[in-house]
């Protein structure tokens, strides 16, 4: 199993961070009423900003089009590694690069005991893994800031993706995405992120290549705007997480915390 540092979607907020992400940045912000002493400033302001973008179009567009997202469920991922090879080689990703790792965990807070061991030390008991990858955010920063547009959304999937022609490694998208999951490919050059193997497996009417690898049902994928679909299922069933939901970016990848009971 590969890990990176660099990328992890965790750093600077200690592991098990994943376990204690509030539920409540999962549901929509609430809209704060308008003062009636606000709206002449509120008018002036949309006089000025009159013909340009709105904050949030990226999102307005992102509802007429389909939403995937990607459900890792902790509780079932053993960390076999297996969609991480399997990512690599059906986006034929050089030796030692890859779209997504597993990152190992620790659930227990620093100074108690391991609930299977005894001891207050480090130990090799617990093996929680969570999945670090693109984020497929549908407020996008990579987007926002790439010159060229190569960091773009894909107009039928809505899917956030590369245009490798467009791409001039700038690496802005790199130094705007707030997860630290994207990087430039040795080979070609080009700046990478996991896209659900847009070019490859989807493009096939297939699932991406981790869920179709692995064996034991910890990822699902498909469209939750459609009521129909196994992932709006799932989650109107099985509460979720997000990481680092406050920075307003919308994450598409939603994660099953572990929900083992200690012994």
């Amino acid at each position: 199993m590969s890990t990176l540092n660099r990328r992890t979607i965790l750093r600077g907020a200690g592991a098990g961070s994943l376990f204690v992400l509030t539920l409540a940045g999962c549901s929509p912000k609430s809209e704060t009423p308008q003062k009636s002493g606000d709206k002449s400033q509120k008018a002036a302001e949309a006089d000025k900003t009159k013909g340009q973008p709105a904050a949030g179009s990226a999102q307005k567009n992102a509802a007429s089009n389909p939403h995937y997202v990607l459900v890792f469920n902790q509780n079932k991922c053993v960390g076999c590694g297996e969609c991480v090879e399997e990512c690599s080689e059906v986006n034929k990703l050089p030796p030692g690069v890859h779209r997504m790792v597993l990152e190992r965990q620790n659930t227990r807070v620093p100074g108690t005991a391991c609930p299977y061991c005894g001891k207050i030390e480090p130990c090799d008991c617990e093996r929680v893994y969570v999945r670090v990858s693109c984020q497929q955010c549908l407020d996008a920063p990579c987007v926002r800031v790439c010159p060229t547009q190569a960091a773009h959304r894909d107009e039928v999937t809505n899917i956030v993706t590369m245009d490798p022609d467009r791409c001039v490694g700038c690496k802005y998208c790199i130094a705007a995405c707030p997860y630290n999951v994207r990087f430039i490919n040795p080979t070609t050059k080009v700046a990478e992120n996991c896209d659900f193997c847009l070019q490859t497996k989807l493009a096939n009417g297939e699932d991406p290549a981790c869920v179709s690898k692995c064996r034991y049902g910890a990822l699902a994928f498909g469209d939750v705007n459609d009521p129909n679909s196994y992932v709006s299922k799932l989650l109107n069933v099985k509460d979720t997480v997000r990481v680092k939901p406050h920075l307003g970016t919308n994450p598409s990848v939603r994660y099953i915390p572990v929900t083992k009971e200690s012994i």
